[in-house]
């Protein structure tokens, strides 16, 4: 399991503007990428430049800004698109074909040895160009294409021994952790090559997805910021992190975690969409508490009712108390706040009548204040 030393594409730069809302400027790649790198990803996945001219001097500003992560562009299998992305400069090349049955109909028509023998060619072709170049093949629609036919791929593209990693990529979001786990240990275990993860998550599985391939050896795995990505996106950074910090916060120390809400924020408002209340980190419910045993618990013990840290990632936890669910600790710790040590049974009476006016509407905080007052007046 190398879930200490696994390594982030991070695609946002090239999976995340295929986003609807996603309109990303020369300027506002530069922002993305400036601060991913601060957060310390290992690589940076741009737009093909065979995509328009702006794709392509946006990589070369990428590249001008000497970051310490690996700028590397995704590129059909196809000799063409791999000149074109030499050509620039950039530290490696993420090669992708259809493998599915529905892919090689109505995308390429080609069959499985007429996709080998391609990929023979421009793996080939890269590799006389560009000896040292990061090369990685990965087959699109891994998991409704037939296991005879992948196998037969990547085994003929491993036995060339000119790839630097193997990618699998669920291309539609059809996989389920078990199947994700059985494939990557299968590659690996026939190969012994760097697998990467590429998960979409049309299902709701991409994080659970993305933990699998890592547990069955993966070197790589692919995010976006918030997610983004076609239709429902792929594994969330936030998600990621998230799901590894549970496991143990050693597996995600190398990153600079209080750069992460920040990161949520840019492309929440490069977008223009809202952070979702219970999104992974940076949810705005995720670190709210609010029913009276709850919060009694919490101000004991924050980590009775808490898996994440908010102080790791540079937030804090908020103590809901304006509502019909408070308890009397939750009005104690309001009222030593205002410095007032008031008795058990006044805190009490207090809390009856929060409870009884929330029962009509919320109460701010200032109405609250305003209780716990009148005690000492």
């Amino acid at each position: 399991m190398p879930l200490d030393s696994f390594s982030i594409i991070e695609s946002t730069l090239r999976e995340g503007e295929q986003f609807s809302t996603a309109v990303f400027s020369t300027e506002d790649k530069i922002k993305i990428a400036t601060l991913l790198d601060e957060f310390g990803v290992e690589m940076l996945e741009m737009t093909t430049p065979c995509a328009s001219p702006r794709s392509a001097a946006d990589i070369r500003a990428i590249l001008s800004l000497g970051l310490r992560a690996k700028v590397l562009t995704h590129i059909r299998c196809n000799k063409d698109d791999a000149a074109r992305a030499l050509e620039l400069g950039v530290h490696g090349l993420d090669i992708v074909i259809g493998t599915s049955p529905q892919l090689i109909k109505h995308s390429h028509g080609k069959s499985i040895s007429q996709i080998i023998d391609l990929a023979y060619e421009v793996i080939c072709y890269i590799r006389e160009q560009a000896p040292n170049v990061i090369l990685r093949f990965s087959t699109e629609d891994t998991f409704r294409s037939r296991e005879s036919d992948l196998l037969r791929v990547y085994l003929a593209v491993a036995d060339m021994g000119m790839v630097n990693r193997l990618g699998v990529e669920d291309t539609v979001g059809v996989a389920t952790p078990n199947q994700v786990y059985a494939m990557v240990h299968q590659l690996v275990r026939l190969t012994g090559l760097d697998v990467e993860f590429h998960g979409h998550n049309d299902s709701g599985c991409a994080i659970a997805n993305a933990c699998a391939a890592l547990e069955a050896g993966a070197t790589h795995i692919d995010t976006t910021i918030l997610g983004i990505g076609e239709r429902n996106g792929i594994t969330p950074l936030g998600g990621l992190i998230a799901r590894l910090y549970t496991l143990d916060r050693r597996y995600v120390e190398k990153y600079n975690l209080k750069l992460l809400p920040q990161l949520d924020y840019l492309i929440s408002d490069l977008c223009q969409i809202s952070i979702p209340f219970n999104n992974y980190i940076t949810g705005v419910s995720a670190f709210t508490h609010k029913a009276g045993i709850h919060a009694k618990a919490v101000l004991a013990n924050p980590e009775t009712y808490e898996i994440l840290d908010p102080a790791d990632f540079g937030l804090s936890r908020e103590i809901a108390i304006g509502h019909h669910l408070t308890g009397w600790n939750t009005i104690r710790e309001r009222a030593l706040s205002l410095g007032l040590d008031l008795p058990v049974e006044t805190l009490r009476y207090v809390t009856q009548q929060v409870k009884a006016l929330a029962d009509i509407h919320p109460l701010s905080l200032e109405q609250i204040d305003e209780l716990l007052m009148e005690q000492v007046r």
